[in-house]
């Protein structure tokens, strides 16, 4: 026991040194500091005559309150595990060994997966993130191979407890999807996802295919980081847009199908057209505020590419930036491999990887990042 228990003193401090690395690296001085500001600035008089001034700050205090007190809960943790180390030293309780190992390997978790927030440095990070998914060419193969790829980020997102919202989906000729765009809101929603952004390779015999045949196709994942409402970074001179109503095509309510309620908006300005749509939403005008959303998201998408290809070019990097390049490849026969070319990451379980299982890929660009 005496062995099991200094092994078990040694990991500890292990992760004790690794919180304070992540408590540097999240700034929880200077956030606990900004949160008394943000506090002072809730108390003062008319704060809560600026709605979305106040909207902001409340949506703010809360994601620092969430993680300084996500952080200060872990801290705890290792002092009650050490108590408990010196319990069963003292009394020579060999049934506290057991407990302490499985509450050093809960803290393991939890120190690994905070220690992921401080890789996410990115300006947009911390916002939510809207997804759009586009079959490639192939047909009804290619579409079908665009449904499972929906399926598997829809599933990610329960993983991580994100919430997804359908805004615009365009079924295939026979099956699948031909197009799928949607909103996931949560923690470091577009940290987490952006990487995910690129050409999705998918190699299978093709239940299409009446002599069984292996079939290569191709779908491409968009990824774009949501703006606040208050944000104004991103304006959109309106004369540049045409605006389309429609009736939506999906299952809906007692309007969804009957007036023209789904809206598309195509920008085109100089050499750059971006064309959203949504039809979720329960009437016209919100369909309208949700396509304004997302057309700041692609120009914000289309800003900051523009600025790493800048960077790209000052470096001298010889390998040009292709943000429509292809990232992974999910090969199904003759064998079982996801394999990601940026990083070298891969699983053989792929029913695993297509069920949501991508921890092992974001985790592994954010540190390639």
């Amino acid at each position: 026991m005496i062995i099991e228990l200094q092994q078990y003193s040694q990991q500890l401090d292990a992760l004790r040194a690794t919180l304070s690395e992540v408590g540097d690296g999240l700034h929880i001085d200077h956030m606990e500091e900004e949160l008394q500001e943000l506090r002072e600035e809730m108390n003062a008089d008319g704060f809560w005559d600026n709605v979305e001034r106040s909207t902001h700050v409340n949506r703010r205090i809360s994601s620092m309150e969430g993680k300084i007190k996500h952080y200060n809960g872990l801290v705890a943790s290792c002092d009650d595990i050490e108590t408990m180390m010196e319990l069963a030293e003292e009394e020579n309780d060999t049934s506290m060994v057991e407990e302490i190992a499985v509450e050093l390997e809960k803290l393991q978790k939890a120190t690994d997966a905070l220690a992921l927030e401080t890789l996410m440095r990115g300006k947009y990070d911390d916002n939510d993130a809207v997804l759009s998914l586009h079959a490639g060419a192939g047909g009804t193969e290619a579409q079908d191979w665009t449904s499972m790829l929906y399926r598997m980020y829809t599933r990610y997102c329960e993983r991580m407890g994100f919430e997804v919202k359908l805004l615009d989906l365009l079924d295939g000729d026979e099956a699948g999807i031909k197009s799928v765009t949607f909103e996931v809101s949560g923690d470091h929603a577009y940290g987490y996802l952006r990487g995910e952004k690129g050409v999705h390779r998918l190699v299978r015999i093709s239940p299409f295919d009446a002599n069984a045949r292996r079939h290569t196709s191709f779908a491409s994942l968009d990824v774009a980081p949501m703006l606040e409402d208050d944000d104004s970074e991103i304006e959109i001179d309106m004369k540049y847009v045409r605006v389309d109503t429609y009736h939506s095509s999906g299952a809906g309510g007692q309007n969804v199908n009957k007036t023209s309620s789904a809206v598309r908006m195509t920008y085109v300005k100089d050499d750059v057209t971006i064309v959203v749509s949504c039809q979720t939403e329960r009437d016209q005008v919100q369909n309208r505020a949700t396509c304004i959303k997302m057309l700041k998201a692609k120009l914000l998408e289309l800003r900051e590419r523009s600025k790493e290809q800048e960077m790209a070019d000052i470096k001298g990097e010889m390998k040009k930036i292709e943000w429509g390049s292809q990232i992974r490849s999910y090969v199904f026969q003759p064998y079982t491999m996801v394999k990601d070319h940026r990083t070298g990451f891969e699983s053989g379980n792929i029913d695993d990887v297509m069920d949501g299982n991508l921890e092992g890929f974001t985790t592994s660009y954010l540190k390639m990042q």
